[in-house]
């Protein structure tokens, strides 16, 4: 595919990964349409613009992802679409009940209108590791392995949940099966590719830090909320998976760039438990203040068992100990985040 000769979506282009991986896509020469859900945010709007190639290559597109239809404009014309958009929490005003029916009916739609387009040769979907849980389904402990074959089950509780993340771990799961059904193998017809991210850490482009920065930084900020939700990974997922927002963005141009690519990658570098996660900022940053707790926690034998993408010829570029120390560095920068871990 020669580079900067196509027309590229990306939804949710103003989020923490979208806008990364706008700016990365802009800068390879391609034109990008990027959806937010309200172009009258000046903040977003001006970051995005002021990318470089952004006056000639990029076109923005307000969409809600809780009205898929307004999807359908800016997937026109494109031969790619990337799908990172996802809703958080449930707006009230729409048809949908919960945050659920809303982000399956999201890429359902999403895909039909790709098929529709007649010009999208792929989909790549920003799914989510809390999808791929090792857990065995009967509930009896964890697998061996955590790689592409594992898929999380629905049907039983995991300790330290709450009712936010449980609809977003049930809504990324159910629409990554979704998308991937539409997905084939045939020459001239759609691929689908998901790639299940850990949890994604390094520098935000944005003046503020995303959901999963912190929770990198809960164990700092002692964040109750937070500090539960990183416990429930570890429960979910035995360890936590984890990848810096560069790799992240380079394995997402990776799969459009592939000749012909269709199916499941899990996309995270390293696999570490909470306590290594509290020694490492212990030792590395020793005037910093942990609690004794954030060092135990529960040992689970499962490994890392993905290879997918490496196979494919995908190279990471950053440690899990530069996602951290990137962390830092944003917890620098924000006045409220600062106050509560440096003072």
């Amino acid at each position: 595919m020669e580079e900067g000769r196509c027309s590229v979506c990306v939804t949710g282009g103003a989020g923490y990964i979208g806008s990364s991986l706008v700016k990365k896509l802009l800068s390879e020469g391609y034109t990008v349409h990027a959806t937010l859900r309200n172009l009258n945010d000046s903040t977003k709007v001006e970051l995005l613009r002021s990318f470089s190639g952004a006056k000639e290559r990029l076109k923005l597109f307000e969409a809600n992802i809780y009205k898929t239809e307004e999807f359908e404009a800016a997937i026109q014309g494109c031969e790619f679409v990337f799908h990172v958009a996802t809703p958080v929490l449930h707006t009230e005003g729409y048809k949908y009940t919960n945050m659920v029916d809303a982000t399956v009916d999201a890429a359902r739609s999403i895909a039909a209108a790709c098929i529709r387009s007649r010009t999208v040769r792929r989909l790549i979907y920003t799914a989510s590791a809390t999808a791929a849980s090792p857990l065995k389904d009967d509930g009896s402990g964890f697998k061996e392995f955590m790689d592409e074959t594992c898929w999380t089950p629905l049907d039983f509780s995991i300790p330290y949940s709450n009712d936010n993340i449980e609809d977003y771990t049930r809504a990324k799961t159910l629409a990554e099966k979704e998308l991937l059904s539409f997905g084939s193998d045939k020459a001239g017809e759609m691929e689908v590719v998901t790639l299940p991210c850990g949890v994604v850490g390094g520098e935000a482009l944005m003046p503020y830090l995303s959901g999963s920065l912190t929770l990198f930084l809960s164990q700092l900020t002692n964040d109750e909320v937070l500090v539960s939700s990183l416990k429930f990974l570890q429960e979910l997922l035995a360890k936590l998976p984890v990848v810096h927002i560069e790799d992240v963005c380079n394995a997402h141009i990776f799969c459009m760039k592939e000749a012909s690519m269709n199916g499941r990658f899990l996309c995270a570098n390293a696999y570490v438990s909470t306590a290594e996660i509290a020694s490492y900022y212990q030792q590395k940053y020793p005037e910093l203040s942990i609690k004794k707790e954030h060092f135990e926690c529960p040992k689970y034998e499962t490994k890392w068992g993905s290879n997918l993408l490496a196979e494919k010829g995908f190279r990471y570029q950053y440690d899990w100990q530069k996602v951290l120390d990137d962390c830092i560095t944003c917890a620098r920068k924000d006045s409220l985040v600062y106050s509560r871990i440096f003072t």
